[in-house]
């Protein structure tokens, strides 16, 4: 899993049925961030998460993990929402004081 910043949504009004009811977003991988560099990627969101929320996300064959993504053409998908995150003891995010 990777962590990364929801920062858009993706809305397609055709698209191949298998992904219909997918909720699509622009992730922002938040590991590259410590470089300067910045890696965006669209992912299905399985869990509810919205636009500014710090999350996981997995990529790759481990994205159609999920009940919402069995089956499905998806190469990343949102699974966890963070609430808190902490790096080496120190408190690094808190979604209670964030925005």
């Amino acid at each position: 899993m990777k962590l990364g910043r929801i920062v858009g949504t993706v809305v397609s009004t055709r698209k191949t049925e298998t992904i219909e009811s997918l909720k699509l977003y622009v992730v922002r991988d938040l590991s590259l961030a410590m470089d300067d560099r910045e890696s965006f990627v669209v992912a299905a969101d399985a869990v509810g998460a919205g636009v500014g929320e710090v999350v996981l996300y997995a990529s790759g064959s481990s994205a159609r993990q999920t009940e919402m993504t069995d089956k499905r053409p998806v190469d990343a998908t949102v699974m966890a929402i963070v609430d808190n995150l902490e790096i080496e003891g120190s408190s690094v995010y808190d979604k209670s004081r964030d925005g």
